[in-house]
This record gives C-alpha cells, sequence and structure tokens, in this order.
C-alpha cells in the first residue's frame, strides 16, 4: 500500500475509533429518546436490568473502542511495553463486559430473530476473541495474541460501521427502519471479520516468508 495512502487511512480508523468512542458521552448530555433507543418500548426503556446491561454495553464499549486502536502499531508497542500490557488489560476487561452486556441487550434487539442472532452473534465473537488474545498473551505466544486482537477489534469496530452503514441502509429502505436494522445486524461486523481474516491470513504468509 502507498505510504501517504495508509497513513490517511490510519487516520481516518482513530478518528472513527475516537469519535464513536465518546459517542456514549451523548446519553448523559441530552435526553435519550434519539436513535436506536427510538426503536424501544417504554417497558424496555424502564428495565432496570434491560439499562443497566445497556449502559455497561455502551460505556465501556465505547471505552474499549477509544483506547484499542492504539495498541496496533509496532512502533508504539515496542517502546512502551509497560502501557501496551495496561492499555491492553483495560480493554480486555471493558471488552469483556460490553459484549456480555451486548449479549443480553442483543436477545431484545429490535427486528425479530434475524437482528437477535446477528447482534448476539457478535457478541459471542467479540467475547470469545478477546479471551483467546488475553489468554495467549498469558501463555506469551504474542504472535497468537496479535491474531486474536485484530479478530477482537475487527468486532469492536462493528460499533462504527453500524452507524456508517445504518443511515445508507435507511436510505435504501425509504426510512423503513425494521428491514435496515436486520441487515446491518450482519453487515456492521461480518465484513470486518473478513478484512480481520485477510490480515491475519497476511501475517501469517509473511512470517513464513
Amino acid at each position: 500500500m502507498n505510504p501517504v495512502i495508509k497513513k490517511i487511512s490510519w487516520v481516518i480508523f482513530a478518528l472513527l475509533s475516537c469519535l464513536i468512542g465518546l459517542y456514549p458521552i451523548i446519553y448523559f448530555i441530552i435526553e435519550r429518546n434519539f436513535g436506536l433507543l427510538q426503536s424501544k418500548s417504554e417497558e424496555l426503556l424502564s428495565n432496570p436490568l434491560w439499562n443497566t446491561a445497556f449502559y455497561t454495553h455502551i460505556i465501556l464499549g465505547g471505552l474499549a473502542l477509544l483506547i484499542g486502536w492504539t495498541q496496533f502499531p509496532k512502533a508504539f508497542r515496542d517502546r512502551n511495553r509497560k502501557i501496551h500490557k495496561k492499555i491492553g488489560m483495560v480493554y480486555v476487561t471493558a471488552a469483556f463486559f460490553s459484549s456480555i452486556a451486548g449479549i443480553y441487550i442483543g436477545i431484545r434487539a429490535t427486528g425479530g430473530i434475524v437482528s437477535i442472532l446477528g447482534f448476539v452473534s457478535l457478541g459471542i465473537i467479540w467475547l470469545g476473541t478477546t479471551m483467546m488474545g488475553w489468554l495467549t498473551a498469558k501463555k506469551r505466544d504474542f504472535d497468537s495474541h496479535e491474531n486474536w486482537m485484530i479478530y477482537s477489534y475487527a468486532a469492536c469496530f462493528a460499533a462504527v460501521m453500524l452507524r456508517i452503514w445504518l443511515p445508507i441502509l435507511m436510505n435504501i429502505y425509504q426510512g423503513e427502519f425494521i428491514p435496515a436494522y436486520q441487515i446491518v445486524a450482519w453487515l456492521c461486523w461480518v465484513p470486518n471479520m473478513l478484512v480481520a481474516f485477510f490480515i491475519v491470513r497476511r501475517r501469517k504468509m509473511t512470517s513464513v516468508l
């Protein structure tokens, strides 16, 4: 890849991660009857357990998104091993609780079984890849650790892609929320995982050469 294009791509990637990572702050500044919450019933919005899971998911998920991208530049890791480890533990902790909360709220997702399966699958994959990343780091298998964390952050980055794809799909479906949401439940993360797969495969091929 052209170095200039690569640098621009990283800037965009980091900027999107930071912007959406900070997005949950909005819920504490203005009334929360906007965005995805508009599709929820009053009964669900008044449920204490659902609200606990929702705020756990968005706050810790936002934190994971906000700090996770900083872990990938090799130069940063090599110069700041202790900082890398500390940020990594914060990311893993945030991702652990956010993914579990995400699985719970995914069970009540708008759009029925299609949306439910999409978001619950995302939560399980995010949890599983993050835990594998943590376990391989504990075993000092750092190549596998990096591969698993690429998958983990690809799942985390679904928060960004959802907010990019949903307005596009809403426009395609002329404002119809349900079909757009059913598609975005899968579209926000499946392509991310494919990109992660090719990145990991390229890393493995490079290490063999």
